[in-house]
């Protein structure tokens, strides 16, 4: 049986959308309910996994290096609260960039996922704050969900309400 998955920009969805680039901890706010909704997702048997641009990488704003530093802290906190990440998939490019592939609109790292964990696309979503994440779910063959930024409780009308209370 083929797996089948959440899939989650990071700014705006996973994180507070601020403005500007999120490159450090101390920029990087969880989005109030994301811990609830990522436990509910896994008790559902969904799996888990971040899809994002990261054009700042591009821009020369910060390093790959520590989008990977900055992603596998924010990993450590989700494992903090029992929410295992099956993968996180970033595009360092920047947007004028005319050689990338993956980034968003494009579909390639949601297509990279759902091979290399065997997700079945039509029993998947993404969950995206912008048309370009809506783009790219509907290039790989998934739901798109489309949420405002920083309002995770947008996600009730598609999956209805949101039990809280503990731990799984």
């Amino acid at each position: 049986m083929r797996n089948k998955a959440i899939f989650l920009d990071r700014d705006g969805v996973v994180n507070r959308e601020i403005g500007d680039y999120v490159s450090g901890r101390e920029q990087f706010v969880f989005n109030e309910g994301l811990f609830d909704w990522l436990r509910r997702f896994r008790r559902e048997g969904y799996l888990l996994v971040v899809v994002t641009n990261q054009g700042g990488v591009g821009r020369g704003l910060y390093s790959e290096a520590e989008v990977e530093a900055l992603h596998g802290w924010m990993r450590a906190e989700l494992s903090a609260q029992g929410i295992e990440l099956a993968d996180v998939f970033h595009c360092p490019h920047h947007p004028s960039s005319s050689e990338c592939l993956c980034r968003k609109p494009k579909p390639l790292m949601v297509q990279r996922a759902l091979a290399l964990w065997d997700i079945d696309p039509g029993a998947s979503f993404l969950v995206g704050d912008t048309e370009r994440d809506m783009l790219a779910a509907a290039g790989a063959g998934v739901r798109g969900i489309r949420v405002r930024p920083n309002h995770l409780e947008d996600l009730v009308a598609h999956f209805g309400p949101l039990e809280t209370g503990g731990r799984p």
